[in-house]
């Protein structure tokens, strides 16, 4: 298996559908990084020969920040909205959508799983020891 970033690229996958696999690394940056490397992207990965893997992962570590340091700034910078009290920051904290979606309805990702308010039966209280008798009482 060929190793690009700290990936593994699948080998019959084609080289510019396998580098997408990198985090931080969409289709129009694997144009980029292909025609700087002077690497078809017709080609298959196991096709790939070892001087064509070192320069696609020069030009990756060189000129693109991906997976794990992506992975800190993207995290500095929602920590560092929080910090400051922005609006963006106050939904971060609360796990609510950040950018503006409606949140009366939908949300489910973020807000987790429904909890139902006020449709307990009278009578079927939950936790509630029964009554006793009056009887039993004496």
């Amino acid at each position: 298996m060929a190793r690009v970033a700290g990936i593994d690229l699948l080998p019959h996958k084609r080289i510019d559908v396998a580098l997408t696999y990198i985090y931080g690394v969409g289709p129009k940056n694997v144009k980029a990084v292909l025609e700087t490397a002077n690497v078809s992207g017709d080609l298959r990965v196991k096709e790939l020969t070892e001087a064509q893997l070192s320069a696609i992962n020069n030009v990756l570590t060189k000129d693109f920040i991906v997976e794990g340091e992506l992975r800190r700034q993207v995290e500095g910078n929602m920590r560092h909205a929080i910090e400051i009290g922005s609006f963006r920051g106050q939904r971060h904290r609360r796990n609510l959508p950040a950018r503006g979606q409606r949140t009366r309805t939908n949300a489910r990702t973020r807000r987790g799983m429904r909890k139902t308010v006020g449709s307990v039966k009278p009578g079927k209280l939950t936790g509630a020891a029964p009554a006793k008798p009056a009887e039993a009482a004496k």
